[in-house]
């Protein structure tokens, strides 16, 4: 009997009150056609009714795949949790579930994604569910928010608990009854390979933990081959786990991408193709975070300015000196900017989504290169949260599985809000001070613990356009300022808690501020020993 069915049919299958996951990364790997028909069939017969939703990394953005969209709708959700949510520009009309949570409507909840991958995966094997330190002293802390998003977010997803004589998060496993999931091909036995798709993402473990429940699986792919045509080694998710295929024929490969060869890493691209980032202010932050890396390192990336320190690498002769490892699976190769984020051309591999957040939670790489929206006066950083504007960030995804016991974060950010900088002759000129100060008492949202790091012993560095920091058991310690920078007015002033201004402090060097490459040279990082070795 043939899997492959329409849209409009594969929606119809979804019973009311269902537990749905589903597999995307913004518009990378989002079955756009099938949340769509779902939520069309709701406009016209009131069914489904009631989903509970899991999308370990955002479905959709506010950028062209409207994802999650389709489906944010008073009476088809009932409860949305998510490792991220759609964001955009602050001017832009907030997504409709961003709309649905601020009024609500729905029960949601922001759990990080390794998290929620990790949910799914106790759910397949039937264990009872997840028990973790990541997300200690943070928003998903029940002593905190408990990864609660509003306040018809009632019912608890995560307790604390104390087991061998320590305190550790405990995460009930969630079975869900169907799950959607999208690849390229699917054969006629609903073997699915993934050779258009940037990333595999989380799409096997999410069909297990359907399967192994009594649930069904739907695979929206973009053609199907004949069975037995498929390269068993190219198969992702076997068809046992397929019950229904969905052909779109026009799924794009990610947001205003329909196909690129290089993203799927089919081709490489010649390095001289890739934008080197203009010079401006954020282009002296990143070059700054790039002093931070060792050769030979892993490093991860997060979106914002960090994300073009490979850029930086690039333009200094330098690419490959740092492997870069991403939550959406790439690693090596380039990581890609914009509406590609999540994404990379000329990789070494892709790894499953999974995989990759189990080698972050413990700490396999070496360094993160993150953003902030708000520093305090303990060193926690918000990057989840902002109240008066809350589509402007994604939730935190992978931001706290990432963090928990990174050895080292390199946290990048304007010192603070809207002001006029200019950069003249090797020196940074405030021609206007920010009104929104970014280093606070307390943040709104505790995405990552300064508490925490201080206590695992953590190298935390801050860098922003006008000063470097370091966190230390004391405080926030100002080790480098900017030229042209007066401490007293441009820094200290600026901070709503006193900063620990170091005896040695330094200048930054004045290459940063001009145009011309930097020379850039990275220490050769040491060779590791075994832990608790005799060399350690």
């Amino acid at each position: 009997m043939s899997k492959h069915i329409s849209a409009d049919e594969a929606a119809a299958l979804i019973p009311d009150g269902a537990v749905v996951s589903v597999s995307s990364s913004s518009g990378l790997g989002c079955p756009d056609l099938m949340l769509k028909a779902i939520g069309e069939r709701f406009d016209a017969t009131g069914h489904p009714r009631d989903l509970t939703t899991l999308h370990p990394i955002a479905a959709g953005d506010m950028s062209g795949i409207k994802g999650v969209d389709h489906i944010a709708k008073k009476g088809l959700l009932k409860k949305v949790i998510g490792g991220s949510y759609p964001s955009g520009p602050s001017s832009a009309e907030p997504p409709l579930i961003w709309q649905m949570i601020g009024a609500n409507e729905v029960a949601a909840y922001n759990i990080p994604s390794g998290i929620l991958f990790d949910m799914h995966r106790e759910a397949a094997a039937k264990r009872p569910g997840v028990i973790t330190k990541v997300g200690l002293d943070t928003f998903v802390d029940p002593s905190r928010e408990g990864c609660a998003m509003n306040a018809s977010a009632a019912d608890p997803v995560v307790k604390k608990i104390s087991f061998d004589g320590e305190d550790w998060l405990y995460f009930k496993a969630i079975a869900p009854q169907v799950a959607i999931i999208r690849a390229t091909t699917a054969d006629e036995r609903g073997n699915l390979t993934y050779e258009h798709e940037g990333a595999y993402l989380g799409g096997l473990d999410q069909a297990l933990a359907a399967r192994n429940n009594g649930g069904i699986v739907i695979a929206q792919v973009k053609r199907i081959a004949k069975e037995g045509s498929l390269k068993p080694h190219d198969v992702r998710v076997p068809g046992v786990l397929v019950d229904y295929i969905v052909v779109d024929t026009e799924q794009k490969q990610t947001t205003q991408t329909l196909y690129d060869p290089a993203i799927s890493g089919e081709i490489f691209r010649p390095l001289d193709s890739f934008r080197l980032p203009e010079f401006n202010i954020q282009k002296v932050i990143a070059r700054r975070v790039a002093q931070e890396l060792e050769a030979g390192s892993a490093v991860n990336l997060g979106f914002g300015i960090s994300a073009n320190v490979p850029r930086i690498l690039l333009e200094e002769g330098l690419h490959g000196a740092v492997t870069w490892v991403i939550e959406q699976g790439a690693v090596g190769g380039v990581p890609l900017l914009d509406f590609a984020f999540g994404c990379a051309s000329n990789a070494d591999a892709f790894m499953p989504s999974p995989h990759q957040f189990t080698y972050f939670q413990g700490a396999g790489f070496d360094a993160s290169l993150l953003s902030f929206l708000e520093i305090d006066r303990s060193g926690s950083v918000n990057v989840s949260k902002l109240s008066f504007r809350p589509h402007v960030t994604a939730g935190a995804g992978g931001f706290v599985d990432i963090t928990a016991r990174a050895r080292k974060i390199v946290f990048s950010g304007m010192f603070n809000a809207g002001a006029r900088l200019a950069v003249v002759d090797g020196r940074l000129v405030i021609e206007k001070e920010g009104k929104l100060r970014k280093l606070v008492n307390e943040v709104e949202h505790v995405t990552f613990s300064g508490r925490r790091a201080i206590a695992q012993g953590q190298d935390i560095t801050y860098v922003t356009e006008r000063c470097v920091m370091k966190l230390t058991p004391e405080g926030i310690m100002l080790t480098e300022i900017a030229p042209g920078i007066d401490l007293q007015t441009h820094i200290l002033d600026q901070s709503e808690f006193p900063l620990i201004v170091s005896d040695g402090l330094k200048v930054m060097e004045a290459g940063l501020f001009r145009e011309a490459p930097i020379g850039l040279t990275l220490p050769v990082k040491p060779r590791r020993a075994i832990a608790g070795g005799a060399d350690d």
